[in-house]
């Protein structure tokens, strides 16, 4: 308990893997709105209907790829955090 009320351990690298989780289910979730959209396009212009049913597995891969990257950023200044208290008590 006193590790969270004086800072000694942080929670926040817990939360970023749940946050991470959150992201690809929303990545998912755009991509396949996108995806039902452009059928629902096809109706009136099968070009841009088909181009939208092609570009949405780019969003879901696009958009997986970027949530991962923020995410592994933000493990990585919390793992320098870490390092860095480390060398403090030495």
């Amino acid at each position: 308990m006193r590790d969270l009320l004086h800072f000694d351990s942080m929670i926040t690298p817990k939360i970023v893997t749940f946050i991470y989780w959150l992201l690809l289910a929303a990545s998912a979730v755009a991509g396949l709105v996108l995806l039902s959209k452009g059928f629902g396009v096809m109706e009136y212009s099968g070009f841009a209907g088909f181009g939208m049913v092609v570009a949405a597995p780019m969003l879901i891969a696009l958009m997986a790829l970027l949530a991962r990257i923020y995410c592994e950023i933000m493990i990585v200044l919390f793992k320098i955090n870490e390092a860095l208290q480390d060398m403090r008590r030495k």
